[in-house]
């Protein structure tokens, strides 16, 4: 055996196996006190087998009922009311039933009638309905539940007003000590005293000295007020898609209706009005040829009309004065027409004459035509007297609904007789409401015809719409016929149309075309019955039509319904001798042959009565074979025998009034006897007709008998053609089915013999009969067949139930009638593919299993007496038991026996879960009506039956198994048909046996899945089953909740050592029981039987190594998901006691979370966080040691050889950690999903319970434990209002997936071939199978979650609720630590792990949290520093710094709640830190370093605010009474005042907010405050680099950064003296002459080791190199590739020194990529470094800024109209418009000339200058643009102040600038300090402008490539003759005469080497375009030559005078015309 069992266990698959191992081995190495998940500790049950059960109804009896207190007791056992039977009565659309009464009935009938009107039974559970599968959680039932929510008050929110608080107005314990209505920024450049703000309001006992279990006490109390009863009401509902358990209470059986049409007719007009006019309704369908309705007859003629008939009249029933109808149409299709037939009184003449006059006559022309129109008037009376009971065909029009329907809502449209056919068919796509919904069809195999083509017309839903008909065709004698009718409607749809040709009967016909009302008032049934709701039998009614459906419709008959329809179709009396022309048919129901027999059953027309007791058709004039298209509606009498017939009489009508001769004539006779062998006679018949009158008793034959001695017309052929048709459900016109229920009533009566057809039925034959019977039923066809089901089901459970005695013999028919069930069940099916649901169940079955299922022979409206039982447990055990046990089996044979019959296989399952139902149903009416509710259930049913029922379960759970891979979706439907029979059973039979059956099920489940080739489809359907089970509505009960888990039986007695009650970490023996109940150990899984199949399918989907994960996480997460929120919504929960105890059916899921910990999606944003608390150590476990391209900092730590990195938990977990992050990660959703369930758990569960298993946890499992709490405050973190805003567009769920994969494949924390290996699995989890259904989501829509608008209320509520969700979930956090801190008190690991919790604590108080949360999370803080102080203030954490940060944002809140309680925190700490080391310099240091940081990067930061905090914290210290002696009160005031100053210069920042320059000159100013006080410094360079980097000024962000590098690197040399590090400032001089200024204060001011000085993590070698890497990343988007080169050479050494040769791979490969730039981009335009203008403002209006000159640097080719445009705007903005004066010329500015009440300003564009010297060094275009200091601009100028004169005038004054730093600079903006200006004389400037002109032209001519076009247009413009002031010009004003001042021949001499250097190089330049030029410009070219001689001619004698001092030395004193000492660079 044990062998045996090895074998089995190594068969297991061997993946797991290695799995296992590893993960066995990790545990202990990481010292877990539990063992493996797969391995579940105590009874080393692996969680891939099942384990025993518990003996529910054992465990139940070994309890006494009474041990559980109060409320506890109900979740021992099921109430007793469990189970009832309800009797419904069934509902009856009409007020009266309209079924027959007191008429003898005959079986068949009464049974009919019976049926239509029983009760519904019902078998109810009571309690179902709390069950998830009946009321699920969807987002409508979660709205219902967040109605009442307060809203949570969140800073992020407040931000717009001010004073949204509302505890600041509502709340008198909160509220300010004054209004806060200090004005914003007022003041702001003066101080503001601090002592005369006012505080806010102080908390009461902050200064008392409380113990701190009190404290604890006191938090606890006020944090569990007012809290949300339910966490996951605030969560979004379950996802629909996974809900496989969802079931609803089948709809009842009702009468089927298709789209329902309300046509009402208003008026009829012609253009004369001289008879009555008659018209008929109704609907035809072209394609299908089929008239599809009955018709309506209405009659709008006006009273006077009308009297012309009296003669005939009777009083007109109210039923025939209907003039709007109700058309139902079940196939809507764009083919439909509406047919409007008209008639009039028969006269004579045909049809053509009679419609003359009203062609002709228009209404218009009355006074002409008045003789004419007399005399028509009185022929129409003369024959309306006379003829008035006959009718004539008069005319007719259609009109084509489609077009109604889609073009409908316009106003009266006249639609002429093609109903508007210009609109061709425009079809109109709206699906309906009560077709089935898109979704049910979504997944079916090819479209059945009800879904082809047809969807796409519609006829509900459209707008309503009021026609005029105008066009009428006039009827033609020869064409009457339908057959005649569709070819003129389809003609009609033809764009030329015959019938547009014909003349028209114009007549005005208004009718209404609308959608039905849902419950129409006045409505008649087609029987004439009052409709409910039916106010006053006196309105006028409105008509329900019948429908003859176009093609077959499968409803099952609920309502007794029994028409006969008449249709005359023609007539041939060609041959009969005689007058017979004028012929009329008249019908009359005989019910013997006595003409008084004629019953009234004939339905009248209009304006006639109700019934009448014969009727006629029209007559068509002259013509002896006339066509008719008359229809009769008679109602057939409930019981029709032998004699009954239809009797046809022909007659002769003259039209003239002839003396002598009669009005009718009878001129043939024929009948149609209306039963045969029993059956119902209906279909087409020709008839002969007889000349006589037939003889007696002739009702029992047919006609076509030819009787002796009468005449036939045509000699006994047929000549009259008729159709029957019925509509019955009382008759099922199938021969089949009729003779099944004939030798059924005949069996049930006992009358033999019996005939049937032509034999005669004995005793002895009918069991053959029968049999043949129930095999033939499968030839029925399907449409009776399903409308009959009712009838047929009903005798078939009977013969199979109560098997009929036949001569005393017991008859076994029940494998026929079993047999029969199937094939109907399987035709219902199939017939119904369109009309199924979800899991593919046919509604039609499931209500008649529901309702009208009933086990036959028990009556249970019998109260008090017990029905007779005597056969039921037998025979139920015998009946649907046995056969169900085999029928899979023969459902296999039958369809193998017979191809022809083989049963569809989407069919098989709904017969399972049909039979399985009803099996449920008559177990429940055997216990119900057998009284055995009260009997133990151990007893309550055979032992024989539970075998055949487990039988039954194992063949289905076979088939299942078997199916899956051949048929995905039957064996779904499958395997949900057997979760829910099972489910069903919990609540009737033994729950152990239940059990046993369940459990037998997964073995076989597991037992396949060990071969499967692809096991996540099994595991998704097992997940499935096991979710239909959980849904039942006592799952809690069935878990045994309240009994205690039983210690397993151990092999070693000491591991239940239950003694030591509260074991912390140090005990040894943890206590085992608490941990089973937090594991899914054996003891849990046996007792929580249910809870422990869910929990583990949910583990085993988290394994790592399980395949299809994604998938299978989301299936087992929802699962969890959808039954917690169950027990939210549960009444009978709600109880926190009760609550507590169902939780602990959820303890394992805190462990199976935090082993899942590091596949979860890493909610907390950015880069490697994923190293938070414990998981720091897990990150390196696979050796990567590299997150996200930073250095770990544990690693460079090592490296530096200092202590582990700050905020690494290295003595939380020790060893190696066992999550690596291996596996498929969790999607965000599932992720979210999985967090909100665990903090269900640990809000719900008893906190002693979790307080006794955090105390068995290893400090690893700890850490781990803290890292799930810190990921769910991330994961549930509110968003804020505006982000609902901006997501609207996107769905949440779906955005967060997509943010997760974004950042996973930035990160690269996915490898491309993970990425690839997880896509393709996700496609298809089950391999490539095209017919799974699995990814609904691609084919259902989702709900309204995801619709793309939201309303404005929507995104208000989703904020709403999302604030308290995230409220909630940070409380619960809170509570848990709590729970967590009490626990580790006394523990060794506990600095670690309070550190940790610190962590999350600190997380919390910093991300975004409502004002109650921050409330209780600073009550918290202020508890753990005060109960360990040494967590802040012993080591060198950075806890400090950031628990300072936190509470000073808070500080700034504009909410006074928070600020009161950040405040309390902030003083306490100080105060604190005070009493450790009577200073508080940490905490001051800290703070002020906060404050900087918060100031520099908050956006919406508000000082005032802040400024009330501080003088809280003031007033705290005046009133603290334990420290008055003490100087604490002294030195908080010397920090709130240095705050105060700080927050001064902040508010200068916030009113330069809009001004980049002035904002980034303060941020300067406060950097250079902060000299002395490295930390600060650092921040704000780093403050400033954001700002520089958001206005994209790359070069000056990365200047900040090389000088908070230069500023750590001053530390580092300080501390320390390292060969690879840089030696302070002096090594960034290449990079930056700017960097000098960051060399430190000599050491004696600053020692950099005193507390609190440069602490923060940048003052480390890691710190510098991130800043490094940093300012060379700034460098590269700025495009200085050659400054980061510079930055790279910093860094190498230090890269190198710590071997990181990763980084130093990248870093090379940055270089080369920079290199590489650098040679592309060598002419250096490609790279535009920047543009610059000197900048002078002028007036006081600009403050410190007045009469200051600076340059700007601009972005690249910014024009001077950009930045003078740009600074125009601003100060316009600040200063007002007609203040601010731009000053357009570059002249030194006057300032006595200036308006002082303006402000000017004065833009020049300036460009750097180099003196020649430099020129050398400054090689590349970047050295040109690097390092500049000085700039240069010039300005023309005359004597008398024009800017430009004559040559001999024109002077130019140069200016140069100095700028004090050089650019780029950590600011855009430089201080000019020196400026230096030089005079030219007009001479000089001539020599300049000549220069000028030769160096242009040789650059033309060197240029290579050549450029013709440039070279000749800087010749043309250099010897063309016509250029002004050109060169000939100059030689001519400045060298005709030699100047008389010999100083001034330097400069003459000079102008001449000028000239002629000029005139070598035209000739260079001519030369080299006579190269260029083509044969084309020759000529041109000649011209230039031509120019040049002339120009060079004219020249010659200039150049060659001779200056008579040329040689002569010159003195110093000639040169003061340069005014200045030289060009060089000033030394400054």
């Amino acid at each position: 055996m044990a062998a045996a069992e090895r074998r089995a266990f190594a068969l297991k698959i061997n993946r797991t196996v290695a799995a296992e191992v590893r993960k066995q081995v990790s545990r202990e190495r990481s010292g877990s006190p539990h063992s493996s998940r797969r391995c579940s500790s105590s009874l080393g049950v692996p969680l891939t087998e099942v384990i025993e059960p518990l003996d529910f109804e054992d465990v139940l009896l070994s309890r006494p009922p009474d041990a559980e207190p109060g409320p506890l007791r109900d979740l021992v056992e099921f109430p007793a009311d469990d189970l009832e039977l309800l009797l419904q009565p069934r509902e009856c659309r009409t007020t009266e039933p309209g079924i027959p009464e007191n008429e003898k009935l005959d079986a068949q009938v009464k049974a009919a009638v019976e049926m239509y009107t029983e009760d519904w039974i019902i078998a109810h559970r009571r309690y179902q309905h709390l069950s998830a599968a009946y009321s699920p959680i969807t987002i409508e039932t979660q709205r219902e539940r967040q109605k009442g929510l307060t809203r949570q008050v969140y800073e992020q929110d407040a931000s717009g007003d001010e004073k949204s608080s509302p505890e600041d107005s509502d709340d008198p314990r909160h509220s300010s000590g004054s209004p806060e209505d200090t004005p914003r920024s007022s003041g702001a450049s003066g101080i503001f005293d601090l002592r005369n703000l006012a505080a806010d309001s102080l908390l009461p006992s902050l200064l008392e000295r409380a113990a701190p279990e009190d404290v604890d006490r006191r938090n606890e109390v006020l944090r569990r007020q007012h809290r949300p009863r339910t966490l996951l009401s605030l969560y979004p509902a379950p996802d629909e898609d996974e809900a496989v358990e969802r079931c609803s209470r089948p709809e009842p059986p009702h009468e089927h209706f298709g789209q329902r049409i309300l046509v009402k007719c208003l008026s009829l007009k012609f253009e004369i009005e001289i008879e009555p006019i008659f018209g008929i309704l109704a609907l035809y369908d072209v394609r299908e040829k089929k008239k599809i309705s009955e018709n309506f007859y209405f009659d709008l003629n006006s009273d006077s009309t009308k009297g012309l008939l009296r003669a005939h009249g009777t009083h007109p029933a109210i039923s025939t004065l209907a003039r709007s109808a109700i058309f139902s149409v079940t196939y809507p299709s764009p083919d439909i027409f509406l047919v409007i037939k008209l008639e009039k009184v028969l006269q004579q003449g045909d049809i053509s004459e009679c419609c003359e006059p009203y062609m002709v006559m228009k209404e218009v022309d009355t006074a002409k035509n008045k003789e004419k129109l007399e005399k028509l008037r009185l022929a129409a009376e003369q024959f309306c007297t006379r003829l008035g009971r006959y009718r004539m065909p008069f005319a007719w029009t259609a009109v084509h609904l489609a077009n109604i329907v889609s073009s409908a809502g316009q106003p009266d449209r006249d639609s002429d007789s093609e109903g508007g056919e210009e609109a061709r068919l425009t079809v109109q796509a709206t699906l309906t409401e009560r077709r089935p919904a898109w979704t049910d069809r979504r997944r079916r195999g090819p479209p059945d015809r009800t879904s082809s083509g047809d969807d796409a017309c519609s006829f509900s839903g459209f707008r309503p719409a009021t026609l005029t008909v105008t066009n009428f065709f006039k009827q033609e004698a020869e064409r009457l016929s339908d057959e005649d009718l569709f070819k003129f409607l389809a003609d009609m749809r033809r764009p030329s149309s015959l019938l547009r040709r014909l003349r028209p009967v114009t007549a005005q016909l208004k009718i209404d075309i609308s959608p039905a009302p849902e419950n129409p008032h006045f409505c008649l049934s087609p029987e004439l019955l009052h409709v409910k709701p039916y106010p006053d039998p006196r309105g006028r009614p409105t008509k329900e039509i019948l429908e003859f459906p176009a093609r077959e419709v499968y409803a099952p008959h609920t309502s007794y319904r029994n028409l006969l329809y008449v249709y005359p179709h023609s007539l041939n009396f060609s041959s009969r001798q005689g007058s017979v022309r004028n012929l009329t048919v008249r019908v009359q129901y005989m019910a013997g042959e006595d003409p008084s027999q004629a019953l009234p059953v004939i339905f009248g027309k209009s304006s006639c009565s109700e019934f009448t007791r014969e009727a006629s058709t029209p007559v068509v004039y002259h013509n002896k074979s006339p066509e008719f298209y008359e229809e009769f509606k008679l109602r057939l009498p409930a019981c029709v025998t032998e004699n009954h017939h239809l009797l046809f009489t022909f007659y002769h009508v003259s039209c003239q009034p002839r003396p002598g001769t009669a009005l009718e004539t009878p001129v043939g006779f024929t009948w149609i006897p209306l039963l045969q062998h029993g059956r119902l006679r209906t279909g087409p018949f020709c008839l002969p007709v007889s000349v006589d009158q037939p003889p007696p008793s002739y009702s029992v034959l047919t006609p076509d008998v030819a009787l002796p001695g009468m005449r036939w017309v045509d000699g006994h052929k047929g000549v009259f053609s008729v159709e029957l048709t019925a509509v019955s459900s009382v008759h099922p016109q199938d021969p089949h089915l009729d003779k099944f229920f004939t030798l059924v009533h005949v069996l049930e009566e006992g009358a033999f013999p019996f005939r049937l057809k032509d034999g005669v039925l004995s005793e002895g034959t009918v069991e053959q009969e029968l049999r043949a019977s129930l095999a033939a039923l499968r030839l029925t066809s399907p449409e009776p067949l399903v409308a009959f089901s009712h009838h047929v089901l009903d005798k078939l459970v009977r013969l199979v139930v109560r098997p009929p005695i036949i001569g005393g013999q017991i008859v076994n028919l029940g494998r026929g009638a079993f047999e029969a069930m199937a094939h109907i069940v399987s035709v219902v099916h199939r017939s119904l593919e369109s009309a199924q649901d979800a899991r593919g169940h046919c509604p039609l079955l499931a209500a008649y299993v529901y309702y009208a299922f009933r086990v036959p022979g028990t009556d249970p409206s019998l109260p008090g007496g017990a029905p007779p039982v005597t056969v039921q447990p037998a025979t139920l055990a015998r009946g649907p038991g046995r056969p169900a046990s085999l029928y899979l089996a023969r459902s296999k044979s039958i369809s193998s026996s017979n191809p022809d019959l083989a049963v569809a296989l989407g069919s098989v399952d709904d017969e399972v879960s049909r039979i399985l139902a009803s099996k449920v149903k008559s177990m429940a009416l055997h216990l119900i009506l057998g009284q055995r509710l009260d009997t133990p259930r151990k007893i309550r049913f055979p032992g024989r039956f539970l075998d055949d029922i487990a039988a039954l379960v194992g063949s289905v759970g076979m088939e299942v198994i078997t199916r899956v891979y051949k048929d995905m979706e039957l064996a779904e439907r499958l395997n949900a048909s057997l979760a829910f029979f099972l489910s069903d059973l919990l609540s009737l039979a033994d729950r152990g046996f239940v059990f046993s059956l369940i459990r037998a099920h997964y073995k076989q489940v597991a037992s396949r899945l060990q071969s499967a080739p692809n096991p996540a489809v099994l595991m998704t359907l097992r997940m499935d089953f096991t979710r239909i089970l959980c849904s039942h509505e006592h799952y809690v009960t069935l878990n045994l909740p309240c009994c205690p888990l039983s210690p397993p039986a151990s092999p070693s007695p000491s591991v239940s050592s239950t003694t030591s009650q509260s074991s912390t970490f140090s005990s040894q023996a943890p206590d085992s029981k608490v941990t089973s109940m937090f594991e899914l150990s054996g003891p849990f899984r046996q007792q929580h039987f249910l809870a422990g199949l869910l929990l583990t399918e949910l583990a085993l989907a988290l394994e790592p190594e399980a395949e299809g994960a994604s998938l299978l996480h989301k299936k087992a997460i929802s699962a969890v998901h959808s039954l917690l929120s169950g027990h939210d919504a549960d009444p009978r929960y709600a109880e926190a006691t009760v609550k507590a105890r169902v939780a602990e059916l959820y303890l394992p899921l805190l462990s199976l979370a935090r082993d899942t910990l590091p596949r979860l999606h890493d909610f907390a944003e950015g880069p490697g966080q994923r190293s938070r608390l414990a998981s720091m150590l897990d990150s390196d476990t696979e050796g990567e040691g590299d997150i996200g391209g930073t250095i770990n900092p544990s690693v460079a730590m090592a490296i530096a050889g200092g202590p582990l990195a700050p905020g690494s938990r290295g003595s939380i977990s020790q060893g190696p950690a066992t999550g690596s992050r291996s596996g498929c990660p969790l999607s965000a959703e599932s992720s979210r999903t999985l967090l909100v369930c665990v903090l269900w758990v640990l809000k719900n569960a008893e906190p002693a319970l979790l307080q006794h298993w955090a105390a068995d946890l290893s400090p690893a499992q700890l850490g781990r434990l803290l890292d799930l709490l810190y990921l769910c405050l991330a994961a549930f973190e509110y968003k804020g209002k505006k982000a609902f805003e901006r997501i609207n567009s996107l769905t949440f769920k779906k955005s967060l997936d997509m943010k997760a994969r974004l950042e996973e494949a930035i990160l690269g924390t996915i490898g491309a071939r993970q990425e690839m290996v997880r896509r393709s699995r996700e496609r298809s989890p089950f391999g490539n199978q095209e017919n799974v259904r699995w990814r609904k989501s691609i084919t259902h829509w989702r709900q309204t979650s995801d619709r793309v608008d939201k309303t404005k209320e929507e995104m208000e509520h989703e904020a709403l609720v999302d604030g308290n969700l995230a409220t909630e979930a940070s409380l619960v956090v809170l509570d848990t630590l709590e729970i967590i801190v009490q626990t580790v008190m006394l523990s060794e690991a506990r600095e670690s792990v309070l550190g940790a919790v610190l962590k999350v604590v600190l997380y919390s108080l910093g991300s975004a949290q409502s004002a109650l949360f921050l409330q209780h999370g600073l009550a918290t803080q202020r508890a753990l520093v005060s109960k360990f102080p040494e967590l802040l203030f012993e080591e060198e954490t950075e806890l400090c710094a950031d628990l300072c940060l936190r509470l000073l944002r808070h500080c700034g809140s504009r909410i006074s709640t928070i600020r009161t309680h950040a405040s309390a925190s902030l003083y306490l700490l100080m105060r604190q830190n005070f009493e450790i080391g009577n200073n508080f310099a940490r905490v001051k240091m800290q703070v002020t370093m906060s404050l900087s940081s918060l100031v520099g990067t908050t956006q919406n930061f508000s000082e005032e605010h802040l400024r009330r905090s501080l003088k809280t914290i003031l007033t705290y210290a005046e009133e603290d009474v334990g420290l008055r002696d003490s100087t604490f009160a002294e030195q908080v005031q010397d920090l709130m005042f240095n705050l105060h100053m700080i927050l001064t210069d902040t508010v200068k920042m916030k009113e330069h907010q809009e001004d980049p320059e002035m904002l980034i000159d303060l941020m300067y100013r406060i950097a250079r405050g902060y000299q002395g006080s490295p930390d600060l410094r650092l921040t704000w360079l780093q403050n400033m680099a954001g700002k520089h980097a958001e206005l994209g000024n790359h070069a000056e962000a990365a200047q900040c950064m090389v000088h908070a590098a230069a500023l750590v690197a001053e530390y580092l040399a300080l501390l320390e003296d390292s060969r690879h590090l840089p030696v302070g400032c002096v090594s960034f001089q290449n990079i930056s002459s700017n960097v000098l200024e960051e060399s430190a204060i000599s050491d004696d001011i600053l020692s950099p080791d005193e507390e609190g000085f440069c602490s923060g993590k940048h003052f480390t070698e890691l710190g510098l190199v991130g800043l490094l890497e940093q300012a060379a990343a700034y460098f590269t988007m700025g495009g200085l590739y050659e400054a980061v080169n510079e930055v790279y050479k910093t860094l190498i050494p230090i890269l190198e020194a710590h071997r990181d040769y990763k980084k130093l791979a990248a870093v090379h490969g940055k270089l080369q990529e920079a290199f590489t730039k650098i040679m592309h981009q060598s002419s250096g335009w490609e790279r535009v470094f920047g543009t610059y203008f000197r900048v002078g403002f002028y007036g006081a209006r600009f403050g410190d800024l007045d009469e200051q000159e600076f340059v700007y640097k601009e972005p690249s080719i910014t024009k001077l109209a950009e930045i003078s445009h740009r600074l125009e705007e601003f100060y316009m903005e600040r200063f007002g418009e007609d203040v601010v004066e731009i000053i357009k010329d570059s002249n030194p500015v006057d300032k006595t000339k200036l308006d002082p009440q303006k402000a000017y300003i004065q833009i020049t564009y300036v460009e750097p200058h180099f003196d020649t010297y430099e020129l050398k060094d400054r090689v590349t275009y970047f050295d040109r643009n690097y390092g500049l200091r000085t700039f240069l601009f010039c300005t023309p100028f005359t004597p008398d102040g024009r800017a430009h004169g004559e040559l001999h005038e024109q002077h130019k004054r140069k200016t140069l600038l100095s700028t004090d730093h050089a650019f780029p600079y950590i600011k855009t903006r430089i201080h000019v300090c020196h400026r230096e200006e030089m005079v030219l004389t007009p001479v000089e400037v001539a020599i300049e402008d000549m220069q000028k002109k030769t160096r242009e032209l040789a650059f033309a001519t060197e240029q290579d490539p050549p450029d013709a076009k440039m070279l000749q247009m800087v010749l043309q413009g250099s010897v063309g003759p016509t250029v002004n002031q050109g060169p000939l010009e100059v030689a001519q004003v400045f060298l005709a005469e030699i100047p008389e001042d010999p100083k001034l021949f330097r400069h003459h001499n000079k102008l001449r080497l000028c000239f002629k250097d000029f005139c070598k190089k035209c000739e260079d330049a001519l030369r080299k375009n006579k190269a260029l030029i083509g044969p084309d410009q020759k000529e041109y070219h000649r011209e230039l030559e031509r120019n040049y001689t002339r120009l060079r001619e004219a020249l010659q004698p200039l150049l060659t005078q001779r200056l008579p001092q040329l040689l002569a030395p010159t003195t110093a004193s000639l040169r003061n015309s340069l005014n200045r000492a030289s060009f060089r660079k000033p030394d400054l």
